[in-house]
């Protein structure tokens, strides 16, 4: 910054800046948020703003760019949207009583994790995150500042706590104790997450349950320490924290939610082509949360999972009694936010509104499920507090076409307050009055013209043109002289004036502090309308999964406690809403309890991803209470989903392919149980043929004898289907096709049996490959099946190959062609190779 002697009021700026490197700086002068030095030049190009200069003829000018106060929102959204903080500095008295510089407050500190007033984001939470760690092991807490959902778990490794991070959809994440600088790193520039850190932890022990392990506290205390610096006001509307374990509900990785499409497609980010936008008919946002936090979160209680589907089974049923409250919620409006506004001191007129029409609907609502009358919804009908008192305020106080600036009145309803009524007389009355005087005063000067008007600077005035001054009484006075007329007042004229000004002024305040105390009343209320959000979301996700069920006729599914999984003609939603039902192929599953693996061959492009897939969202929809798109289902309860499915780097941790395969596969074997289901697509493809054979190999022997979980291995090693001779708990399936004429048809259905070839050069086929090198390929093929593994020659040969001098085979490479690696465990793999290694380097 410039050296230059700075104004009293540049001196402040610069003082309050160095509180807040990290941030922008939105200083407040009168009716703009101004911006100078580093921060104007850097929020001209973001916000694509006029950047000029303070003292433009000094020798140093300060760079300068500012923003309406009234606009100023939209261009803290996009700051905030980009990952950037922004101070917002008040002007803290009126600049017209101030002695010398105004006095000016950072007031709030606005972040991507703290945002209230961004853009919608689709019914989605915006999780600010806090991360405490003492060496071993990890706090993490979140909260949505919004809503006021506030949880806080342990974990003991850090790939946990980056899924969850992921999961969560975190913008921010705030650091504190011995997170390193390689985690930080991690954080801030593989997950693009904008990162703070906080000193100390606040004393928060009055907050939080005493029961909290040590970790879990310091990070609940040390996020409530950054909201309470940055937001610096009480915020009563948080909710009690929530502690929770990973293992509460059916474990997912970021990896695995994001490879089944569950909340929002792999690729486009988007609801649509996602389990959400299949199941979401919901019409409330608070619904839309719930629903996202339901398919993220299955359950793992049969009875919790059982009284969910009766739930959704008596709204399916009550076809009329669903349309009816389908039209109520409509009228609900997102009173989770709303009560977050009212922490914040920022509601508005719409806000209580929106507040009383939300109000206005529950007890139809209610109504409408005690006219079911069914034991299963009770919990609902209870949930549904009415709050006829708040209610009975808004509608009585608040007016339907209250503006959304807070000192021009009409804000309240006339009847609500006496006061106001008189004032809002005397305003009627003073119009009738400044009507009268301007007809007699018109009449006694013959000034035919003559009328009354008013503005800011003058007051009420009589306005009289330059051709009609000598008609002027001897009791007018002037007030003003323009080009072509002259101002006057009158002494009658001017008592009118201030009874009429008081009036307004009295009565803008008055209601102002009305609103004031409406808005401290509604406070009083914010449990129990968190509490009514929460069964009002849960009513709106309800009826969205009967309506779905109904709409796509799927069936509820039952439990079991064998293992036994039994899904007769399955399909897969998100497939079959871009198919259609009439094109997609559904196909079955039959695993009994003592089978463990299904190793699934077949060719690209065949389906085998697709049926895994299925198994995988059925099992998520049933655990979550909802139905599924089957004929029949039969599950027992599953603990963990793990998978391995499709193949791409992963960039946010700088990993291969591979690495990611085998990382994800360690997961799987080391932390998976009998109770889990795993999902492996093409595992070992990564690395070279004998390579990726032997690791699929040695993973199906270990989950097999080792795991016990429930798994669906696809493959192209057709090798590994012998493995059906010698595990017990593995059985081959494989995609049907139908050839003929030297044409395939992949017909998508799952058989008993291994696939007799890959139809690899098929699927080139379709793809649009040119003739030539498709027919290459096929000669090459065919030799490679006659164990003739040299290079081919031929018209078409695709590389030159020069011819190697003969030499004579080593003995060894006949031991290597007859032994038979399909019988030999990694172990024996692992010493035979040994053997071999020294045999060649005695010779």
């Amino acid at each position: 910054m410039s050296q230059t002697k700075l104004s009293p009021g540049m001196q402040q700026y610069v003082d309050m800046k160095k509180d807040y490197p990290d941030a922008f700086l939105f200083f407040r002068m009168g009716d703009f948020y101004e911006l100078f030095y580093e921060d104007a030049t850097r929020a001209a190009q973001i916000l694509e703003i006029s950047i000029t200069s303070r003292n433009k003829n000094a020798a140093d000018p300060i760079p300068m760019a500012g923003v309406p106060y009234h606009s100023a929102q939209q261009y803290i959204d996009t700051l905030i949207e980009q990952g950037y903080k922004v101070a917002i500095a008040e002007q803290m008295e009126d600049p017209k009583q101030a002695k010398g510089v105004v006095k000016r407050e950072v007031v709030q500190v606005v972040t991507p994790g703290t945002s209230l007033d961004g853009p919608s984001r689709d019914g989605q939470n915006n999780f600010l995150v806090a991360l405490y760690s003492k060496g071993q092991g990890f706090g993490l807490a979140h909260l949505d500042l919004a809503t006021g959902e506030f949880g806080v778990t342990q974990l003991d490794r850090w790939d946990l706590v980056l899924s969850e991070i992921r999961n969560l959809q975190a913008k921010e994440v705030v650091l504190a104790g011995q997170v390193s600088e390689e985690q930080e790193a991690l954080l801030s520039q593989q997950l693009q997450l904008l990162v703070s850190w906080v000193d100390k932890p606040l004393d928060a022990s009055p907050l939080l349950p005493s029961t909290l392990s040590e970790l879990a506290f310091l990070a609940a205390a040390s996020l409530l320490a950054y909201i309470y610096q940055t937001q610096m006001r009480d915020l009563d509307h948080l909710k009690p924290v929530e502690v929770y374990q990973i293992a509460d509900s059916l474990r997912m990785d970021f990896a695995t939610k994001q490879s089944l499409d569950l909340t929002e497609h792999a690729r486009t980010g988007k609801k649509q082509g996602s389990l959400l936008g299949v199941l979401d008919q919901t019409r409330t946002a608070m619904g839309l949360r719930l629903l996202r936090r339901w398919i993220q979160q299955p359950l793992l209680d049969q009875a919790q999972i059982e009284q969910r589907q009766e739930q959704v089974t008596i709204l399916l049923e009550a076809f009329f009694e669903r349309q009816d409250l389908v039209e109520s919620l409509k009228g609900v409006y997102d009173i989770e936010r709303l009560v977050s506004r009212v922490s914040f001191g920022k509601t508005l007129p719409k806000d209580l509104l929106q507040l009383s029409a939300t109000l206005g609907q529950v007890p139809q609502i209610r109504q409408l499920l005690l006219s079911l009358e069914q034991a299963a919804l009770e919990p609902l009908v209870q949930g549904l507090d009415p709050l006829e008192e708040l209610y009975a305020l808004i509608d009585a106080a608040i007016d339907p076409q209250a503006p959304n600036q807070l000192m021009d009145g009409g804000l309240i309803k006339t009847g609500f307050d006496p006061v106001l009524d008189q004032y809002r007389k005397a305003l009627r009355e003073g119009t009738s009055w400044l009507a009268d005087l301007e007809s007699r005063e018109r009449q006694a000067t013959g000034i035919n013209n003559l009328k009354i008007d008013y503005n800011r600077k003058d007051g009420y005035y009589f306005h009289v043109t330059q051709s009609q001054l000598s008609h002027v009484p001897d009791h007018f006075y002037r007030k003003a002289t323009l080009k072509n007329s002259e101002r006057f007042g009158s002494q009658e004229l001017a008592q009118i004036e201030g009874q009429l000004l008081e009036a307004r002024d009295q009565s803008s305040q008055l209601e102002y502090d009305l609103f004031m105390r409406i808005r401290e009343e509604v406070a009083k209320y914010m449990p129990r309308l968190q509490s009514l959000a929460g069964a009002l979301a849960s009513v709106d996700v309800l009826q969205s999964l009967a309506f779905v069920a109904e709409s796509q006729l799927w069936v509820k599914p039952t439990f079991n406690q064998t293992g036994q999984i039994r899904v007769l003609e399955g399909r897969h939603p998100v497939v079959e809403a871009v198919l259609g039902r009439q094109s997609y192929v559904p196909n079955s599953l039959v695993m009994a309890p003592e089978d463990r693996i299904q190793l699934i061959t077949g060719p690209n492009m065949s389906g085998k991803s697709t049926y895994m897939r299925q198994i995988a969202i059925m099992v998520i929809l049933a655990q979550l209470g909802s139905y599924v798109p089957a004929k029949e289902v039969d599950l027992p309860i599953f603990d963990a989903i793990f998978t391995r499915i499709g193949a791409a780097d992963d960039l946010v941790s700088g990993q291969s392919t591979f690495m990611v395969e085998m990382m994800e596969a360690n997961q799987a074997v080391q932390h998976a149980s009998p109770q889990s289901l795993i999902l492996f697509d093409e595992l070992g493809r990564g690395t070279a043929t004998y390579d990726g054979m032997a690791l699929a190999q040695a993973l199906i022997e270990y989950i097999h004898d080792k795991v016990g979980a429930k798994t669906f291995f696809a493959t192209h090693y057709h090798e590994l289907t012998d493995l059906e001779n010698h595990l017990s708990g593995l059985a081959n399936v494989h995609v049907a096709t139908l050839e003929e004429g030297g044409t395939v048809t992949f017909l998508h259905k799952i058989e008993p049996g291994p696939a007799d070839q890959s139809y690899g050069i098929h699927v080139a086929k379709i793809a649009g490959l040119p003739r030539e090198l498709l027919a290459r390929a096929q000669v090459i093929l065919e030799s490679l099946e006659n164990q003739d593994v040299g290079p081919q020659t031929g018209q078409l040969d695709l590389f030159q190959v020069p011819e190697a001098p003969p030499v004579q085979a080593h003995p060894l490479l006949e031991q290597i062609k007859t032994v038979n690696l399909s019988q030999m465990t990694p172990l024996e793999a692992l010493l035979f190779l040994d053997q071999a290694q020294k045999d060649l380097q005695r010779d």
